[in-house]
């Protein structure tokens, strides 16, 4: 067997269309594009026939030149999202919660600085980001077991981004929420919920929460540069504060991503047949909640209860993305064909090896063609821009949108995170535009800018699937 990759688990088969996998053909196409796109290092996982299959490719740390393997963990970002929803949803199927309960009805600590949108928020507004919370409230309430209830009180003072009901707006803030109210209903923090409701109970031992349990296994080094280079170790390897945890710290192994994929393609059972969720919990979880502005930037057509919801030319799916600071996850699940597949990154061309690699598994393993990369039509309508132009206002955010350029700048509590990104803006339609030079974690050649209009008759910046107000101009 190469050393590379290992193949574990025969559960089954969960619905299989009985295509093969081939590890050492996907472990040479694993290699290529890995090298052709500047990513030092990456693992794929693959679900497929009721087996996983787990390759890796390339280093840990370009300045170590540590290995990758199969069992190494990396930083999988937003997907965090999905097991927190996940958490919530195997409350509701105990009983314990009311999707459309007012969040304020459970944990009476939260609120908005609208105290109307503060009890009309619900639960599964909050799961399926149409709560009007913000994304880019980053509040670093300390290392100690009550950040999440810290975190909370902090955001009681940050705008939302659109009156909750209206819209999708991309939001972690809402999902830190989520996480508090957990740790009220199960009584434990919600590192230790997900250890006793998720980890253990699916036998994922390489999936941890804090950096100093990450040190047991070999961990991926982020990687920051320039498109088209290889990418250098970063100064540090997560900037993220604890509170971030519920919506973008889960340290996990590729692996243990499709295995988690894997309960919720067995309609919440576990490999050993125990009930981790409920069937109409985990149904729930995958039925569609509310269509998306920005159908390019993950690839989206459609939001459910956590996951993110995929049409490809009739073949449903669903997963997420994930990104942090240097380090890109993706996680594809196709239950028809019974395939799940996860691809874990640490710098450099993520998003275009993403593309290439999962269009190419996608299509082999269960008959998905995947949609053409974004960008801008060979001769692009003529647009008059001047309703578009002026400043856009968001927590953590400031967009400055010029005749035919965007600038996105981070600021308050994200202002260190990252330089502005500047980009120039080609018409792809009257309301979507292509920005170029937008770097991996956006698109693989181009960033999707989308405006539109609130019910309330407010204009609003998607960029990355966040509504930002126009404030000005």
């Amino acid at each position: 067997m190469n050393a590379n990759w290992n193949a574990t688990g025969d559960w089954g088969t969960l619905n299989s269309t009985g295509r093969s996998f081939y590890p050492e053909r996907w472990q040479h196409r694993l290699d290529e594009l890995r090298a052709a796109h500047h990513v030092p290092g990456a693992t794929l996982a693959v679900l497929t026939g009721g087996q996983v299959y787990e390759l890796a490719s390339g280093v840990l740390h370009r300045g170590t030149g540590v290995a990758a393997t199969p069992d190494s963990v990396f930083l999988s970002g937003s997907i965090a999202k999905v097991y927190t929803a996940t958490l919530v949803m195997q409350l509701v199927g105990d009983g314990k919660l009311d999707l459309d309960a007012p969040v304020v009805d459970v944990l009476p600590e939260f609120a908005t600085p609208d105290e109307a949108a503060t009890r009309a928020i619900t639960v599964r507004q909050l799961l399926s980001h149409t709560g009007g919370v913000t994304n880019d409230f980053t509040y670093d309430s300390g290392r100690g077991d009550d950040c999440l209830a810290e975190y909370v009180k902090a955001a009681r003072d940050v705008a939302l981004d659109c009156p909750p009901g209206t819209a999708v707006s991309y939001g972690g803030l809402g999902y830190v929420v989520l996480g508090r109210l957990v740790e009220v209903l199960t009584g434990k923090t919600w590192d230790q919920a997900l250890k006793d409701m998720i980890f253990a109970p699916l036998g994922l031992e390489r999936s941890v929460t804090l950096p100093e349990e990450a040190l047991r296994f070999q961990v991926a080094m982020s990687h920051l540069g320039e498109p088209g280079q290889d990418p250098d170790p970063a100064p540090v390897w997560d900037m993220m504060p604890r509170s971030a945890g519920p919506y973008g710290r889960i340290i996990t192994s590729s692996g243990d991503l499709v295995r988690f994929a894997r309960m919720h393609l067995a309609g919440g059972l576990a490999p050993d047949g125990a009930r981790v969720v409920t069937a109409d919990a985990v149904a729930a979880m995958q039925r569609h909640e509310v269509d998306v502005p920005d159908k390019w930037t993950v690839s989206a057509d459609g939001w459910g209860l956590g996951w993110t919801l995929y049409d490809w030319d009739g073949v449903f799916g669903y997963g997420h993305d994930g990104a942090a600071i240097g380090q890109y996850a993706y996680l594809r699940v196709i239950p028809e064909a019974g395939v799940a597949v996860a691809l874990m990154t640490n710098g450099g061309g993520a998003r275009q090896l993403y593309a290439a690699l999962f269009r190419e598994l996608l299509d082999e393993l269960a008959g998905v063609r995947m949609p053409e990369p974004f960008g801008p039509p060979a001769d692009p309508p003529a647009v008059d821009m001047t309703p578009y132009v002026g400043t856009y206002k968001r927590e953590g955010v400031v967009i400055t949108v010029t005749p035919d350029r965007i600038r996105y700048e981070f600021v308050d509590g994200m202002k260190d995170l990252s330089p502005p990104l500047e980009a120039e803006l080609t018409a792809v339609t009257e309301t979507v535009f292509a920005a170029s030079g937008a770097g991996p974690s956006f698109s693989e050649d181009y960033m999707p800018v989308v405006f539109s209009t609130l019910p309330n008759g407010t204009l609003v910046c998607y960029v990355g699937m966040r509504a930002t107000p126009k404030i000005s101009g």
